[in-house]
């Protein structure tokens, strides 16, 4: 039988997590949501075109997705899934099987990813028109991975040490340009580190530096921790400051880092978007899309 529509996974997802109100594995998810649909081991063993994928896995991780977008679960860690509270009260509020009204809305409005503090507009992709060309077909799945991945990757910083945060923003400044090679870029944060969390020497002697702050703030950050930063930068006399958060900035916070043009700063959603641009934790797939040399044959 052909593997069902990521759609059809949603159901038995939600019913495995809910017996689990601690939690499970995603590879056990995944496997009772198999068996839950009554998959043979031919139809688990069919990959995905690009062969780096089961397609039962692939379809188990978006209907996950959708569930984590519609607030009923959440990955407290790698690799584990858990229904939220909310996720349990649907659950039990629908003890019999989804209706296909109820699944078709979890799985086609729920595709958008909040990015941003719920006082700012949600990103948003609109679901696939079935009138759409094959272009703007492409074009609405790409940017619905991009924003999925753009979410897993916010959580993700969620949960790394500050530490490991800092590190993971020096590397990806390092593979936007910055410094010639890795070295130049060092991690200075901790006790007494006056708001700055790493140094970016642009040229090999060390006399033009960048200096960074990298935080993970929960809230929006306001305009007097960007102060605050700036004062750092004033006290190292620097000309050049980065402040990086996964949270996202006031309108005033903006508008001092405008007025002072010394300090740039980065939110998260622009944060994740280089992450994906740069492959920072993130690995791209070349997707082969086949088009007419009209310029072969009129030659």
């Amino acid at each position: 039988m052909p593997v069902p529509t990521y759609d059809q996974f949603i159901e038995p997802i939600l019913r495995y997590l809910c017996q689990r109100p601690d939690g499970a594995l995603a590879k056990d998810a995944h496997e009772a949501a198999a068996t839950a649909l009554g998959l043979t081991d031919a139809d688990k063993a069919e990959l995905l075109p690009s062969g780096v994928q089961t397609v039962y896995k692939n379809r188990a991780g978006w209907a996950h997705d959708r569930l984590k977008r519609a607030g009923y679960s959440e990955s407290t860690r790698r690799g584990f899934w858990k229904l939220t509270d909310a996720g349990r009260a649907f659950a039990q509020g629908h003890p019999a099987r989804l209706t296909d009204a109820a699944i078709e809305e979890l799985a086609t409005k729920n595709m958008h990813v909040t990015l941003r503090p719920v006082t700012e507009p949600d990103v948003v992709v609109d679901p696939v028109d079935s009138k759409a060309s094959p272009d703007d077909r492409l074009e609405q799945a790409l940017g619905e991975l991009r924003q999925a991945v753009a979410g897993e990757l916010l959580d993700e910083l969620s949960k790394v040490t500050p530490q490991s945060f800092e590190t993971i923003v020096l590397d990806l400044l390092h593979r936007m340009g910055y410094g010639a090679s890795r070295d130049d870029l060092q991690r200075v944060g901790g006790v007494g580190d006056g708001g700055i969390d790493g140094v970016i020497s642009l040229d090999k002697l060390g006399l033009e530096k960048v200096y960074v702050q990298a935080k993970r703030w929960q809230g929006v950050v306001g305009r007097p921790d960007v102060q605050g930063f700036y004062g750092a930068l004033a006290g190292q006399r620097a000309n050049k400051g980065v402040f990086i958060t996964t949270s996202s900035y006031t309108a005033q916070a903006v508008e001092f880092a405008r007025s002072v043009e010394r300090v740039v700063l980065i939110d998260g959603v622009r944060l994740a978007g280089l992450m994906i641009d740069h492959e920072v934790g993130v690995t791209l797939r070349a997707v082969r899309v086949p088009k007419l040399d009209s310029d072969y044959f009129e030659n």
